[in-house]
């Protein structure tokens, strides 16, 4: 039976310490606040940030959500980012995603300021990301290798197939995991035998966004699996990368739900605090 490598007491240790941290700068005058704009008509989206929203009033920070509607104009967002940013009671701003197909993400992106992007998706935070300089990393790569810290799996020296190299969360993970000295093999869509490096792996990371993708006859006994996918059913029901088979064969897999999701969730208001102290201190992300 599979060691379940679940987040909830991981993400509760990162929930405690922003407790104690947002009852410091209100102490200190500060209330922490998170800006997040959302395109109307998506119910998953909707349905993140509604818990979002409800976590941020359990943790006492204020959360501003700006919602437009789906025919507004890419120059409507980029008002209010940029009012955001000038903003000194605005911390953190994050874009959920999916956008109008008339927006540009990458130029929206790269409109909010780096020290409030609390996704790590601008430039200057993707090239701290990828250089280990200060700055804002995306919460979903952090999460992964902070799951298996919180039990005690190591990566250094370890061999890791890392499934997926998307700029979510595939290409920044590639990073984080080689400042972790593991020794990486990346896996994609042009991969001729995805089982082959799975084989040799100790420590695997599913991210590819494919539910079932990663199947019982490519995984072996001692092989521990992280399982980064979100993929959404036509019953609204939420699957990972890894098949219920792989599931069962391989030393210890993170659940979906339950898993990386659940500590995404946490480091991503972490990221809120640390905005915070980064506009405090006068830094710039990337720098």
């Amino acid at each position: 039976m599979a060691q379940l490598l679940k987040a909830k007491e991981a993400a509760d240790q990162v929930y405690e310490r922003i407790l104690k941290r947002t009852e410091e700068w209100k102490a200190a005058g500060c209330l922490p606040c998170m800006g997040v704009i959302l395109v109307e008509g998506d119910p998953a989206s909707l349905l993140y940030v509604r818990a979002k929203q409800k976590i941020a009033g359990r943790l006492g920070i204020a959360f501003q959500l700006k919602t437009f509607r789906p025919d507004a104009q890419e120059s409507e967002v980029m008002r209010l980012i940029a009012e955001w940013n000038a903003d000194s009671a605005v911390h953190g701003i994050m874009l959920e995603l999916p956008l109008p197909k008339h927006w540009s993400q990458a130029r929206i992106e790269s409109a909010i300021a780096p020290q409030k992007d609390v996704d790590g998706v601008t430039p200057a935070n993707k090239l701290a990301t990828m250089t280990g300089l200060e700055g804002l990393y995306p919460a979903t790569p952090q999460a992964c290798i902070r799951l298996l810290r919180h039990y005690g799996y190591r990566l250094e020296g370890a061999n890791v197939a890392l499934i997926g190299r998307g700029q979510t969360v595939g290409l920044p993970l590639f990073h984080m995991l080689q400042r972790e000295q593991a020794t990486v093999t990346v896996c994609h869509s042009r991969t001729p035998d995805l089982a082959f490096h799975l084989r040799h792996a100790e420590v695997a990371f599913a991210a590819a966004g494919q539910p079932g993708l990663v199947t019982r006859e490519m995984v072996h006994p001692e092989l521990v699996l992280i399982d980064a996918g979100i993929n959404e059913s036509a019953d609204g029901s939420i699957a990972g990368d890894v098949s219920a088979g792989a599931a069962e064969a391989v030393k210890a897999v993170s659940p979906v739900p339950g898993g990386v999701g659940t500590l995404t969730t946490a480091i991503l208001f972490e990221n809120v605090l640390k905005a915070l102290e980064l506009q405090a201190q006068g830094k710039v992300a990337g720098r």
